[in-house]
């Protein structure tokens, strides 16, 4: 699966359980971990797990397995290699603040 299929399973998923703030930055000329990170805000963190347990069914149903990274509940995080999700709550969003730190990242539209 390329990445943009991965990218438009996940927004298709975040979207379908109502994700808020959905954004997708191309980090792969600013880094080698990654090509995209898809980030994403929840209403709770009960909202975020719904979240990340939707993105990570929908992919795995494809055929790609996600590694599911931290046990933090206001901030969850899938690694599909070439896709990194981020869920947040709105609070933890603020405070971690990713888009300010890849700021020079492009914003793309799925």
């Amino acid at each position: 699966m390329t990445a943009q299929e991965k990218l438009t399973k996940i927004y298709d998923a975040l979207d379908s359980k109502k994700a808020t703030e959905i954004k997708v930055l191309k980090v792969a000329d600013l880094t080698v971990l990654t090509e995209y990170f898809v980030i994403a805000n929840g209403t709770s963190t009960t909202q975020v797990r719904a979240l990340t347990d939707e993105v990570d069914f929908k992919l795995e149903e494809a055929g790609e397995k996600g590694k599911l990274e931290g046990k933090a509940t206001d901030w969850k995080l899938i690694d599909f290699g070439d896709v990194i999700v981020h869920v947040f709550t709105e609070e933890a969003r603020e405070h971690y603040n990713l888009e300010k730190l890849w700021a020079d990242a492009e914003e793309i539209s799925i």
